[in-house]
């Protein structure tokens, strides 16, 4: 047989690389996170008057700053900020691409080592552990960090003997389980759509969601005996919609709660520390109170800059052009997604004139939904259960970085499919089953139309 020529040699190489590229381009891809030269969000509401754009402005600085252990930090916590994992792509996102938390195991000296969970690229995480050593049920976070040695600017820890839990133990005996931060853009305006709205988006389309058996068993607390359908607070009965499993009802109980459990900070609404090791406590209890001159507490303010903040903004054409957008936009409503990820749901009344009577075009309808073994993190709150989850708002969606409940892609077309997954011993199907066959039926230029439209959201 005769040798190849030195040109045969090279055709072949330039010929498996067209066949490459035209095999890339014929599969549909996730294009990233969307760069088109602005962060699209973080601004405050429109048409705020002075004294709410104030607020706002207050309350971003408060915070984005970060806590030190005169103020309260810890014993145990997970980041020394709001804003320190709400960050991307602005103030009152998500996680961003180099992980703070990295740098937080040690800062001041605190002698805290980095779990196998945290790394350097990937997204921020709490932990959660599923059960008690008795077999009862946690659910509880169990901080990453403790302050044990860390001395800044605010205090000295070097007393503090507390040690992290043992998370590695936890993983091998798959009791270990993960959240990213979620999303804080157009906040208040889905903490004023009324609940009469959220239902009858609930009731709507009813034969067309069983027919995909999207059942959207959203979950009431039992009061009075009597059982419902939808997420509801078990005290006044409204609905809740904040977090993961839509466990809280609004922005200030929201706050309060993750100052408490990220950070550490006992408040007006959590007045005890999550830990009370005396070797260990270095701000008077609560740490954040009413002060004196009657201003704002920090969860006040907190609140305030959360529910002034304006949705993102999606772009028109990128990626892939208007025409591609546009067709994405159709083509996901055709095959169901828009069944749960309800384009667009309205404010009702409230004292803010900025988010009294508008569209909300968050991609949610706020409800809860079985999302099968594959994605079931076997965790309760509240009446959600352990393979349901609130259908997350997409908007925004262009700038994340991470994807589901644990971080656990960046790859939008990977979430998609993680979405699916059949039944198990202990959990049913999911509910979006239906809906991914529908996509993945789709020719790969509509599959990438869909992408392009969901990360120029």
């Amino acid at each position: 047989m005769s040798k190849p020529t030195l040109g045969t040699a090279i055709f072949a190489v330039l010929l498996a690389g067209l066949v490459g590229v035209l095999g890339a381009q014929q599969g549909a891809k996730d294009p990233g996170v969307r760069n088109d030269g602005a962060p699209g969000a973080g601004d405050p509401l429109p048409n705020l008057t002075a004294g709410q754009l104030k607020l706002f402005e207050i309350g971003k600085e408060d915070f984005a700053e970060a806590e030190g252990v005169g103020d309260g930090l810890g014993p145990r916590f997970n980041l020394d900020g709001c804003g320190s994992c709400h960050i991307a792509p602005q103030t009152g996102g998500t996680s961003p691409a180099v992980n703070p938390q990295v740098a937080a195991a040690t800062a001041g000296g605190a002698r805290n080592f980095v779990p196998f969970f945290i790394t350097r690229n990937g997204p921020i995480r709490e932990a959660r552990l599923k059960y008690k050593p008795d077999g009862s049920r946690d659910g509880g976070v169990h901080n990453v960090f403790v302050i044990s040695g860390r001395v800044d600017d605010t205090g000295d820890a070097r007393k503090c003997d507390i040690r992290q839990p043992d998370f590695a133990t936890q993983a091998r005996n798959n009791n270990l389980i993960f959240r990213i931060p979620t999303p804080l853009f157009g906040a208040g305006l889905i903490e004023m759509i009324p609940d009469s709205e959220i239902l009858s988006n609930q009731a709507a389309a009813s034969s067309q969601k069983a027919t995909l058996g999207i059942r959207g068993r959203p979950n009431r607390a039992r009061i009075g005996g009597v059982s419902g359908d939808a997420n509801r607070n078990a005290n006044d009965g409204t609905i809740a919609r904040f977090g993961w499993k839509a466990q809280n009802k609004s922005l200030l109980l929201f706050s309060g709660e993750a100052y408490n459990v990220e950070m550490g900070i006992t408040n007006e609404l959590f007045q005890t520390e999550r830990d009370e090791a005396p070797n260990c406590q270095f701000a008077p209890t609560p740490n954040d109170t009413t002060p004196e001159d009657l201003s704002l507490p920090a969860i006040e303010l907190f609140a305030g800059f959360m529910r002034f903040l304006a949705p993102p903004t999606p772009s028109p054409d990128t990626p892939g052009g208007v025409g591609s957008i546009g067709n994405g936009r159709k083509l996901f409503s055709d095959i169901g997604c828009a069944l749960c990820h309800t384009p667009t749901l309205k404010t009702g009344n409230s004292t803010v004139e900025a988010l009294r009577g508008k569209p909300v075009n968050l991609f949610s309808d706020l409800l809860l939904h079985q999302m099968g073994p594959g994605l079931a993190d076997d965790i309760v709150q509240g009446e959600a259960g352990p393979d349901e989850f609130r259908t997350s708002p997409l908007w925004g969606l262009g700038k994340r970085i991470f994807f589901l409940h644990d971080g656990r892609t960046k790859d939008l077309f990977e979430a998609i499919q993680f979405h699916k997954s059949g039944p198990d011993r202990r959990f049913g199907p999911s509910e979006a089953n239906r809906v991914v066959d529908n996509f993945n039926r789709l020719s790969e230029q509509g599959k990438q139309d869909v992408l392009n439209f969901l990360r120029s959201l």
